[in-house]
C-alpha cells in the first residue's frame, strides 16, 4: 500500500504531532462558554456536535459518550470514514493521543502503592544512565510536568527523521536520546511545562523498578483490573479494525486520511495507545474515581499546580499527577485530553467515578493549528460536562 501523502506538507510537523513541545499555563474558560442553556438538552448537544463536524476545518466524525451510573447516552455526528456513510461506534478503535499519559500515570501510581517506586525517587536513582543534568528530577515532577525535561519530540533530529519517513520504527526506549544533550529547561519543581519526555521517563522508571516491560505492566496493572479488552500499545502504524479514520482537515482541500501515517513507536508511553470510546469510558471512571490506587496515593495525585492539558480541556485547568482538574461553570471533573494527527480526545469523570464523559473527534485540534475551533470545542465539552453533572 503506498504511503499516504504526509500531512506535514500542509502544516508544520510540530503542530501536527501530539508529541509537540507545549508550555501549558492555567487556562481560563473559553470565551464562547456563554452558550445558551439548557446545556443538558440532548437536542442541543447533538446539534453542537454536528456543527463541529460541519465546520470548514472540523472533524469528519465525532462521538461523545455520557455515562451516569449504569446509564449510557451516545451522541454521534458525521461518519467514521469519509465516503462510507458508516457512523462512529463506541467499539471503533482510535489513537487516544496524550490521554495515554494518564495510563502511564496509573502504572506509576500503582507501583508507588506497591512500594516499587516512590514519588520522590529521582531519575538519578532509578535511571542512572540518563544525563547527569536530569538526575535530580523526581517521579512526582515527571507526573505533573514540572520536571524541566527537554521535549524529545521537539528535537530537530527527531523531527527530521519523522519527516523523512513518518512510518519509521523508533526504539521507544531510546527516545530520550534525542534530548540527551540538552540541559533542563528550568529548575525541577519551579514551574509547569508540558513535555512528552516526562511520560517516556515514567515508563522507563516503571520498567527499571520491576524488571518488566511497560506493555506488560499496562496489561497487568491497568487493562485487566478495568476490563479493557480493546486497548493496546502497538509499535507500528497499522490500526485494528474497525476504526475511526483520522483526517488532516485543511479548508479548500479534501480531508486526507492520516490514520496510518505515523508509527506509534515514536510516541510510545506519551501517546501511542489505541483504544475505543467504550474502553476509554471504563478507564476514566476507574482512574479518575480512584479505584486503582490507595487513598494515601490519591491524596498526593490530587495536589494541583497551575497548568493545562494539551489541548486545554473545558473550563479552568489545573494539573495533578497524570490527571487534570477541569473546573467548569457547572462543577468539577477530573480527566485528560490529547491530540495526534487525525484525532482529538477528552476523557473526564466526577471525582467518585460514577459519571463520565468521553469525547473523540477525527481530526487534530489544538491552539496552534486550529485555535478558533479549539475554543468552540471547549465550549461544547463544557456543555457536555454540564449535562453530565445536571442529569439524573
Amino acid at each position: 500500500m503506498p504511503l499516504p501523502r504526509s500531512p506535514q506538507l500542509r502544516l508544520p510537523l510540530v503542530a501536527l504531532l501530539a508529541a509537540a513541545c507545549v508550555t501549558g499555563l492555567v487556562q481560563a474558560p473559553a470565551q464562547a462558554a456563554k452558550a445558551p442553556d439548557p446545556a443538558d438538552d440532548s437536542r442541543a448537544l447533538r446539534r453542537q456536535l454536528r456543527e463541529l463536524t460541519t465546520a470548514p476545518d472540523g472533524p469528519p466524525g465525532a462521538i461523545a459518550v455520557l455515562k451516569r451510573g449504569s446509564r449510557t447516552e451516545v451522541y454521534r455526528a458525521g461518519v467514521a470514514e469519509t465516503g462510507s456513510g458508516r457512523p462512529v461506534r463506541v467499539t471503533d478503535h482510535m489513537r487516544i493521543a496524550s490521554t495515554a499519559k494518564a495510563y502511564s500515570g496509573a502504572v506509576a501510581l500503582r507501583l508507588v502503592d506497591r512500594g516499587k517506586l516512590r514519588l520522590n525517587d529521582t531519575i538519578g536513582k532509578v535511571l542512572p544512565r540518563q544525563p547527569r543534568a536530569w538526575h535530580r528530577v523526581t517521579l512526582r515532577q515527571l507526573l505533573n510536568h514540572t520536571s524541566g525535561l527537554p521535549d524529545f519530540s521537539a528535537s530537530p533530529e527527531f523531527l527530521k527523521l519523522v519527516t523523512e519517513d513518518p512510518r519509521r520504527h523508533f526504539d521507544s526506549r531510546r527516545l530520550l536520546d534525542f534530548a540527551a544533550d540538552e540541559p533542563l529547561a528550568f529548575r525541577p519543581g519551579s514551574r509547569y511545562a508540558y513535555s512528552n519526555s516526562d511520560n517516556i521517563a515514567v515508563a522507563l522508571m516503571a520498567e527499571a523498578a520491576t524488571g518488566q516491560r511497560y506493555e506488560t505492566l499496562l496489561d497487568r496493572l491497568v487493562y485487566r483490573p478495568l476490563n479493557l479488552r480493546s486497548t493496546s500499545l502497538p509499535q507500528g502504524y497499522r490500526m485494528p479494525e474497525p476504526y475511526m479514520h483520522g483526517y488532516d482537515v485543511t479548508p479548500s482541500n479534501p480531508p486526507e486520511d492520516v490514520s496510518e501515517v505515523l508509527s506509534a513507536s515514536g510516541v510510545w508511553a506519551s501517546g501511542g495507545i489505541i483504544s475505543t470510546p467504550k474502553d476509554m469510558t471504563a478507564f476514566i471512571r476507574g482512574y479518575a474515581g480512584g479505584k486503582l490506587i490507595s487513598g494515601r496515593t490519591r491524596d498526593q495525585q490530587l495536589h494541583w499546580v497551575n497548568g493545562a492539558s494539551e489541548p486545554a480541556g473545558p473550563g479552568q485547568n489545573k494539573a495533578g499527577l497524570a490527571l487534570f482538574r477541569y473546573s467548569t461553570r457547572c462543577g468539577v471533573v477530573y480527566g485528560h485530553t490529547g491530540n495526534f494527527p487525525g484525532y482529538t480526545q477528552l476523557i473526564a469523570a466526577t471525582p467518585d467515578g460514577k459519571r463520565s464523559l468521553t469525547v473523540s473527534l477525527t481530526t487534530q485540534i489544538n491552539k496552534t493549528n486550529k485555535p478558533k475551533l479549539l475554543a468552540r470545542l471547549r465550549t461544547v465539552e463544557e456543555n457536555f460536562v454540564c449535562a453530565l453533572l445536571r442529569g439524573k
